[in-house]
C-alpha cells in the first residue's frame, strides 16, 4: 500500500494546478477529481480557505480522495443539466462519471468532507471500482450504490 499524500493548503485558483502537479503519481482522474473539488471550495467558499486534499491507495488499488473544507453548509450539488453557454457546473458531473462512490462525510470540529473513490485501471488511469467502506457519516450528497 502507497504511503498517504496530504497537502495543506489555502484554495486560491493557482493552489490548484499545484494540486494536479502533487498528485501526477496518482493518474490523471485522480487529478481532475482533486482540481474540480478544490476548485469547488474556491468558487463557493471564497479564496484563501483551508484546505486538506487527502489521496491514498488501498492494497485492493482503490484510490480515495478525500478535500476537507472547514465550512459544513456548502454541499456539493450535482446539477441535472448543464446548458452549452455555461461556464461552470460540469466538475461533479466529471467527478460522478469517474468515481464509483463519492458522497460527503462530516468529522467532529473539521467541517466537511468531500470524497470519492477510484481504481487503478490499466495504463495508470482510473476506473470506478464496484465497491469499497465508507469514511465517517454520509450525507445525502453525492453517489453510492450501496
Amino acid at each position: 500500500m502507497r504511503p498517504a499524500t496530504t497537502l495543506e493548503l489555502l484554495a486560491t485558483p493557482a493552489e490548484v494546478s499545484g494540486v494536479r502537479r502533487a498528485l501526477s503519481a496518482y493518474g490523471a482522474d485522480v487529478q481532475l477529481c482533486a482540481s474540480e473539488l478544490v476548485t469547488n471550495v474556491v468558487q463557493h467558499l471564497g479564496e484563501g480557505v483551508p484546505v486538506t486534499v487527502r489521496v491514498w491507495c488501498d492494497d485492493g488499488g482503490r484510490t480515495r480522495l478525500e478535500v476537507t473544507d472547514p465550512d459544513p453548509r456548502a454541499l456539493p450539488v450535482l446539477r441535472a443539466s448543464v446548458g452549452a453557454d455555461e461556464e461552470s457546473g460540469r466538475g461533479l458531473a466529471l467527478l460522478d462519471a469517474l468515481a464509483a462512490r463519492w458522497g460527503v462525510a462530516y468529522g467532529p470540529g473539521r467541517g466537511k468532507t468531500v470524497w470519492c473513490e477510484l481504481e487503478a485501471g490499466p495504463g495508470g488511469g482510473s476506473v470506478p471500482v464496484a465497491s469499497a467502506g465508507g469514511l465517517g457519516r454520509t450525507a445525502t450528497a453525492g453517489r453510492d450504490p450501496r
